[in-house]
């Protein structure tokens, strides 16, 4: 297409052409600009499409998403081409907890089983045990013997949740994400007094004292459905508002108050994710560039734990 590609159709058709052209499938997280949603071909969370990249038959896997992810999707397809928008979509929480020092923190407890968040780097998950995701976590655990100690990383507020769910002592790293520990309890119950029906729904990650506020408590999709199958109409939706999309496209009749932050910033919306734009998404494909690539090393030790995962996660 000659000139620059003004619109959002424009866009639209040329990222739908270059997706047959290429062969490629597009994977959105929930937490995506809501016109990226539109156009994948699926959207969930981390989980969910971690089992959709291990189940893929296309040729260029395109994820948008955050970079942790699109690792993930290469070391399950390391002879598929991944592409993400935006290589600087990053994590907080994976940022927060790099290689080096958390190998010499599993060196200072060597007789514990490492339990990974999914939100981290590849180079840690290579040196993990088992990998989790916020959807499959507490049923993973309580398949980990009684007399087995766990390491739990990166996150500290979904590490203390989940102890609390089954009773393990967990050691946790220290890491928090930018966005869950932004939420505001007190306007979330200055929001309750003005929606006294709302029902208050948190993502694990969250600080302690908006999940003790909580009606429910779930990963990204176990929100999608709960808002889906409850007869309750006003949710205060306290995890990044992508998700806020699916919940009115499949609940139209329903109304969703996204949680604020203490400052009345839009901290509660992941900078990270929203690196990546309708026209990185075109670029990226255009140009098949940013391609993420792993060493061989990495990709087979990383695809161990991720392999524990799917398999304990049945």
């Amino acid at each position: 297409m000659a000139g620059v590609l003004e619109t959002t159709v424009e866009l639209e058709e040329e990222i739908l052409r270059l997706k047959k052209e290429l062969n490629a499938v597009i994977l959105a997280h929930y937490y995506q600009e809501s016109e990226i949603q539109d156009l994948a071909d699926y959207v969930g969370d981390s989980l969910e499409l971690s089992r959709r990249a291990k189940e893929t038959n296309a040729d260029v896997i395109v994820f948008a998403g955050v970079y942790f992810m699109a690792e993930t999707a290469k070391i399950l397809n390391p002879d598929r081409k991944v592409l993400i928008p935006d290589v600087e979509a990053g994590c907080s929480l994976a940022d927060n907890c790099p290689a080096d020092l958390f190998k010499a923190w599993r060196e200072a407890h060597p007789d514990h089983i490492a339990v990974t968040y999914i939100n981290s780097s590849a180079e840690v998950k290579a040196l993990s045990d088992i990998i989790v995701t916020s959807s499959n976590a507490e049923k993973i655990i309580r398949q980990i013997p009684e007399d087995k100690p766990i390491l739990f990383a990166p996150d500290r507020n979904l590490g203390k949740y989940l102890m609390k769910k089954t009773g393990r002592k967990m050691v946790l790293w220290q890491g928090t994400c930018i966005v869950h520990e932004t939420f505001s309890e007190r306007k979330i119950l200055e929001l309750k007094l003005q929606y006294p029906e709302a029902k208050v729904i948190a993502h694990p990650e969250c600080e302690d004292p908006v999940l003790e506020k909580a009606d429910f408590i779930g990963s990204t999709s176990a929100l999608l459905r709960y808002v889906q199958s409850s007869q309750d109409k006003v949710f205060i939706v306290a995890t990044e508002p992508g998700i806020i999309h699916q919940m009115k496209k499949s609940c139209p009749d329903k109304i969703f108050i996204s949680a604020p932050s203490d400052s009345g910033c839009a901290c509660n919306e992941c900078p990270y994710m929203k690196k990546n734009t309708l026209e990185k998404l075109y670029l990226c494909m255009k140009n098949q560039q940013p391609e993420v690539t792993l060493p061989q090393e990495i990709i087979e030790k990383a695809l161990i734990p991720l392999e524990r995962m799917f398999e304990m996660s049945k």
